[in-house]
């Protein structure tokens, strides 16, 4: 079973080139480089790769370990 934190690590290799050592879950979004624009892309991506629709409330994601909370909370109630 793939993690999120896992499954979310491949598609920023993937799709935003990152070096998978960088990819720790308290690595910082902007260290990364992922601006809060790049944050807003990434999420769609999210939505559609875990079949999820998003809050339009805003949320404070700085790290990695925060999107994978996020997402966590979001697909708990599919399980």
């Amino acid at each position: 079973m793939t993690t999120t934190f896992e499954y979310l690590s491949a598609i920023l290799i993937k799709d935003y080139k990152l070096d998978p050592d960088a990819l720790t879950l308290d690595a910082p979004l902007e260290a990364l480089g992922i601006d809060s624009l790049g944050v807003a892309e990434l999420l769609f991506n999210l939505e559609d790769e875990f079949k999820i629709t998003l809050s339009p409330d805003s949320v404070q994601l700085l790290t990695l370990g925060d999107v994978v909370v996020f997402i966590d909370e979001l697909i708990a109630p599919a399980r």
